[in-house]
C-alpha cells in the first residue's frame, strides 16, 4: 500500500486524541474532520480542513449530513489500481482518503440513561456506520480505525511501515468494523423492537460484549468465551482460581435460584446446574446447615450462593468442606479474610447482579429457542386450595418456598421441603415417580422429618401413584400445577387421606 496521506476523524468519544493526531503529524498526514471533532482538533492546536471545505458542500440539517458525499465516499471507496476509479476519481477532482477514524454516537449510553425517545432518536448514528462501512469494504486500499484502543496497533504500524499499513492489519481492522457496525445497529433494532412491543420479531439479533475466553468448555477439547449483553457480568471474583465454562454455567443456576428468594434471606447449594439444597431460614449460620443437611454428599465441591453479606461464623463454616465456589452480596472484611485462607475457592461478590426479566436463550446446532424468562413472583393468589383439607399459614410458606425451588430443578422435579428448608429433591428423571422416589430416599438418608413435610411438582401427577408415594413417606401437603385428565381422583386421593392439595395456575418445567 502507499503511504497514508490523508485521514477522516470523527469521534464521540474523544480518549487519546491528542496522542492520535501527534502520530498522525508525525508522519505527515492530512486530517478531515466535522462538527465536535473539528473543533476539539483545532483546541488541541493541530492543523485540520473542516469536511464542508474539503467537499464545498455545508453541513445541513443540524448536522445530520456532514460526510455524506460523493467526495468523501468516492475518495474511500475507489479501488486504487482499478483503471476506470483511476479515471473517475480525475474527472470528479476526488481525493484518496486512506486513513478513516470514526467511533459512533453513543447510542448505547444513551438509552440506559434516559427514557426521551427524542433524545435517542438524535443519537442514532447515520454518517459514522456509513463511512466505516465504506472504509472497511475497501480494507485492501484503506485503513478503518472504530476505538481508540486501537491507536496504538495504529502507531506500530506506521512505524514497521514506513507510514503505511500491512494488508493483514487493515484486513483485522475490517473484521473489527463489520462487528462495530452489526454490534450497533442490533441495539437500536433492539430498542425499536422494545418500543414497538415486539418480543419475537420475524429477524432476530442477538448483540453481545465478550467478556473473556475461558480455559475450554465442558470438556478440555471445547473452545470457550463467556459474552455479556450489557458489556458486565456483574459479578466480582474477589478470590480463587479463574472461572471455568462450568463454574459458571453452576453460578448461574445458584443466582437464578437465589436472587428470587426474600431480600437479604436464603441459600443455595448447586452441583451441576441443580440445586441439591435451598434454606430460608433468618439465622444465616442455621440457613447454610439446614441447606447442607439436605445432601451433604451433593454438595461437596459443589457451589452456595447466598443472598445476603457473609459473616464471620458463616465463612468459617463454609471452610470446613471442599467447595468450588462461594457467592454473596458481599462479604464482611474478617470473612473474607478467613474464606481466602483457602487458595483455590472462588470468592464472587453478586451484590450488583440483577436477573434478567425478560428472555431465555438456548441454542441447538443452527436453531434457537427464545422464551420470556420464568420469573412469576408467587403469592398465595397464584394457588388454589382443592382439597378438603386447608393449610395453615405454615404450611402455605412452605408449599410456595418448596414450589419456587421446584421450578429451578430439572425437570422431571419433585422438592421436599420442611421448616422453609429443602429435606429431599429429585430431579432431571424421565419419570416422575423416580424423581419422587429419589427426593424420599435423600429425605430419610439425611433429614428424617417426622411431620410437616410438604412436596413440589414442576407439572401436574398423571396418576394417583406419585402422590401416593409422598404421602405414605410422610407428606402432609402437596403442591402441583393442574391440568391432568386425572386431576378428580388426584384430589379425591388427597381428600381420602386427609392431604392438603393446592394447584398452582401455571406450569414450570425446566429442561
Amino acid at each position: 500500500m502507499n503511504k497514508i496521506r490523508t485521514a477522516l476523524i470523527s469521534v464521540s468519544n474523544k480518549k487519546n486524541l491528542s496522542t492520535l493526531l501527534s502520530i498522525l503529524k508525525k508522519y505527515k498526514i492530512k486530517i478531515i474532520s466535522s462538527g465536535g471533532t473539528f473543533k476539539e482538533i483545532k483546541k488541541l492546536g493541530f492543523n485540520c480542513i473542516e469536511v464542508s471545505n474539503f467537499t464545498k458542500s455545508p453541513e445541513i440539517l443540524d448536522g445530520r449530513v456532514k460526510t455524506l458525499h460523493p467526495k468523501i465516499h468516492g475518495g474511500i471507496l475507489n479501488i486504487r489500481n482499478n483503471k476506470k476509479h483511476i479515471n473517475e476519481v480525475k474527472i470528479n477532482n476526488l481525493e484518496n482518503i486512506d486513513l478513516v477514524i470514526v467511533n459512533f454516537y453513543p447510542f448505547e449510553k444513551t438509552i440506559k440513561n434516559t427514557s426521551d425517545h427524542k433524545k435517542i432518536i438524535e443519537t442514532i448514528d447515520i454518517g459514522g456506520p456509513t463511512l466505516v462501512r465504506a472504509a472497511a469494504k475497501n480494507y485492501n486500499d484503506v485503513t478503518v480505525l472504530t476505538s481508540p484502543d486501537q491507536y496504538k496497533d495504529l502507531a506500530k504500524q506506521l512505524k514497521n511501515n514506513n507510514g503505511s499499513t500491512s494488508l493483514e492489519f487493515r484486513k483485522k481492522m475490517s473484521q473489527y468494523t463489520f462487528s462495530e457496525t452489526a454490534f450497533y445497529d442490533s441495539l437500536i433494532a433492539d430498542y425499536f423492537n422494545e418500543i414497538n412491543y415486539n418480543h419475537l420479531p420475524i429477524k432476530k439479533i442477538i448483540h453481545s460484549k465478550l467478556v473473556k475466553q475461558l480455559r475450554y468448555g465442558e470438556n478440555p477439547h471445547q473452545k470457550s468465551g463467556i459474552y455479556s449483553i450489557d458489556g458486565s457480568l456483574n459479578l466480582k471474583q474477589l478470590h480463587g482460581k479463574q472461572l471455568s465454562y462450568n463454574n459458571f454455567n453452576d453460578i448461574y443456576a445458584a443466582l437464578t435460584i437465589s436472587k428470587t428468594l426474600p431480600n437479604n434471606k436464603g441459600l443455595v447449594i448447586v452441583k451441576h446446574a441443580n440445586p441439591c439444597g435451598v434454606s430460608i431460614i433468618k439465622n444465616k449460620l442455621n440457613c447454610y446447615q439446614a441447606a447442607l443437611a439436605c445432601d451433604p454428599i451433593s454438595a461437596f465441591g459443589g457451589i452456595v450462593s447466598c443472598n445476603f453479606k457473609i459473616d464471620t461464623k458463616l465463612a468459617s463454616e463454609l471452610n470446613k468442606i471442599f467447595l468450588e465456589v462461594v457467592i454473596a452480596n458481599n462479604f464482611e472484611k474478617d470473612a473474607l479474610k478467613i474464606l481466602k485462607r483457602k487458595k483455590n475457592l472462588r470468592l464472587i461478590d453478586a451484590s450488583s447482579f440483577v436477573l434478567n426479566k425478560k428472555s431465555k436463550i438456548n441454542s441447538f446446532s443452527n436453531a434457537i429457542l427464545f422464551q420470556d424468562e420464568d420469573q412469576i413472583k408467587f403469592t398465595p393468589k397464584n394457588f388454589k386450595v382443592v382439597s378438603k383439607v386447608k393449610p395453615n399459614v405454615q404450611q402455605m410458606k412452605n408449599l410456595i418456598f418448596a414450589f419456587n425451588v421446584c421450578r429451578y430443578v430439572k425437570s422431571n422435579a419433585i422438592v421436599l421441603a420442611h421448616n422453609e428448608s429443602t429435606v429431599g429433591i429429585g430431579s432431571g428423571q424421565p419419570s416422575r415417580i423416580d424423581s419422587c422416589q429419589i427426593a424420599i430416599n435423600k429425605m430419610k438418608k439425611f433429614v428424617n422429618p417426622t411431620e410437616n413435610i410438604v412436596a413440589a411438582s414442576d407439572a401436574f401427577f398423571p396418576f394417583v401413584d406419585g402422590i401416593e408415594k409422598l404421602i405414605q413417606s410422610g407428606v402432609s401437603a402437596v403442591v402441583q400445577p393442574s391440568g391432568s385428565k386425572n386431576d378428580k381422583e388426584v384430589i379425591q386421593y388427597a381428600n381420602d387421606t386427609g392431604t392438603v392439595l393446592v394447584f398452582s395456575k401455571t406450569r414450570h418445567f425446566r429442561h
